[in-house]
């Protein structure tokens, strides 16, 4: 393959998923990635999926073992996911004990499973991190038709939902180091502009088009 070949795993993110305000509902972004990233040629396979955790991109990637040695990159961009929680639960019942979709320990070990399983077939993986989300947008968007109440008193206040998912963010961030493995730091691409939410949907976590285009830019310089 051409040395610019690459390859995705991840979540709605790496899929390049938008939210269309006008109707609520999302779609896929349509770019002109060699304009945007100078006439730089990059053919991409997109095995990204809407609402994937870690353990949903282990499987994904086990079955396409015998690819990853032909591209020059794997990527990888989780997290999102797995970091959330069942808010309807939460709206339900707010003084009970309630779980991410993947818990910090079993999100690092299935990380590293990931990890181990590309280097063992010849991938070359590189990690992104996790873009900042909108604490204050994604509890309205997440609290619709719930008692956003108990969801408020559950978390104690907006901002825990930032701080939980900045959690998660240096959990791939210390992985990405403890492994070797290359990381591309997208998260502050959008924190060094002074209203990052700019950038990201009116459902407080997913880019928008100018958030891609910035994740783009910034994936091009930094592998």
């Amino acid at each position: 393959m051409a040395v610019n070949d690459i390859c995705i795993f991840g979540d709605s993110i790496g899929k390049g998923v938008v939210l269309q305000p006008d109707t609520n509902r999302y779609r896929v972004i349509n770019m002109d990635l060699e304009n945007i990233l100078g006439g730089l040629r990059i053919n991409i396979k997109n095995y990204a999926k809407f609402g994937c955790t870690v353990s949903k991109a282990l499987s994904v990637i086990k079955r396409h073992t015998h690819e990853l040695m032909g591209y020059s990159r794997v990527l990888l961009e989780m997290g999102g996911n797995d970091c959330d929680f069942v808010w309807k639960d939460i709206a339900e019942n707010p003084d009970g004990e309630h779980l991410p979709k993947t818990p910090p320990k079993e999100f690092r070990s299935l990380y590293g499973q990931i990890i181990d399983e590309i280097l063992k077939n010849g991938g070359r993986p590189t990690i992104l991190n996790l873009p900042p989300l909108d604490p204050k947008r994604y509890f309205n968007w997440i609290s619709r038709g719930l008692n956003a109440d108990n969801i408020l008193k559950w978390l104690g206040d907006v901002d825990m939902i930032y701080r939980w998912q900045e959690m998660y963010n240096v959990e791939v961030m210390l992985l990405a180091t403890r492994m070797g493995i290359p990381i591309i730091d997208i998260r502050s691409a959008f924190l060094k502009h002074h209203n990052y939410r700019d950038f990201l949907c009116h459902d407080g976590i997913h880019p928008n088009d100018k958030g891609y285009e910035l994740i783009y830019r910034t994936v091009a310089e930094q592998m």
